[in-house]
């Protein structure tokens, strides 16, 4: 699938503001805008949904631990299509057939993080821990729970738990970096840099890290570097979220909160309802506002 690389109508009067306040690579970056078809509804999700709740709404006797299996699958279905609402029903619904169901607990987790709902998370991943201590995902979320309840002492140590799980993997590095550079952008930089050299593999991510580290800007990135090495079962709107979500995390630790919005927008534009860079735009887009706000507000004598 080819990109089309254009100037969006609806951003150009925030590109001109950026132009004028970022450094030429990443003005040029913003004039110039990668835009990628927006991920679509995928059919077969929508027969299978059909499908279960035909199974659901039947006269069948099922075990309660079956019955709440298709709870599940039908609420992850909901998740991946962004029906988000519908969703956290089928995973609670579930619970009440099977209180052991790990990643229904894990799922709930995820959404009431985006919804700023952080001491529901908390019970939800404390649970996925408790009945799977080994859940690749559970510590991770966890962490970002708490990244983004501001309880950064608490992240750091989830998110260094979740890279020994898997230290090859170039976004647990990265959120570790995030976390870090909260209390000291310098340490955390160089911390980062160590990592690069310990753990780097040839994973797509890396290129992410090294864009962290500034050996690549964003205009050589969104230009070399987005959609490089895309697999088989990758789209350009699944890449390109990723991209600009960490573009915006970029902007947004270097105080560039104007570019940060236009990135994180951009991330919701690929709509890819299922990807962790999508569900937390949201909540970016939030927190820059808030930081854009505090700097701007007068000084008290």
């Amino acid at each position: 699938m080819k990109i089309r690389v254009a100037v969006i109508a609806v951003l150009m009067a925030a590109l001109v503001g950026c132009a004028q306040t970022t450094s030429p690579t990443t003005a040029a970056a913003l004039m110039n805008l990668a835009v990628v078809k927006p991920g679509e509804p995928d059919m077969r999700y929508q027969i299978e949904i059909a499908k279960v709740t035909e199974i659901l709404a039947s006269e069948l006797e099922l075990p309660p631990e079956s019955y709440a299996d298709l709870l599940y699958r039908r609420g992850s279905l909901y998740d991946a299509l962004g029906l988000y609402g519908l969703a956290r029903y089928d995973f609670h619904q579930a619970l009440e057939h099977n209180p052991r169901l790990v990643s229904a607990y894990n799922y709930l987790g995820i959404h009431f993080t985006t919804l700023q709902e952080y001491s529901y998370a908390y019970e939800m991943f404390d649970a996925v821990l408790e009945l799977d201590p080994e859940h690749p995902y559970g510590v991770l979320n966890r962490a970002l729970n708490a990244y983004y309840d501001d309880r950064i002492e608490l992240a750091i140590r989830d998110f260094n738990a979740a890279l020994e799980q898997a230290p090859g993997d170039a976004y647990r590095v990265i959120w570790l970096f995030f976390a870090e550079a909260e209390q000291d952008p310098t340490t955390a930089r160089l911390n980062l840099a160590k990592r690069r050299l310990d753990y780097a593999n040839q994973e797509w991510g890396w290129y992410l890290v090294d864009l962290m580290l500034g050996a690549i800007d964003d205009d050589q990135f969104l230009k070399e570097y987005a959609l490089r090495d895309l697999g088989d079962d990758e789209t350009p709107a699944e890449r390109m979220c990723e991209t600009y979500f960490y573009l915006g995390k970029l902007r947004q630790l270097e105080g560039d909160f104007t570019t940060a919005e236009v990135y994180f927008r951009m991330a919701l534009s690929a709509h890819v309802p299922f990807f962790l860079e999508h569900r937390y735009a949201g909540l970016e887009l939030h927190r820059t506002a808030l930081a854009r706000d505090a700097s701007t507000q007068p000084s008290l004598p």
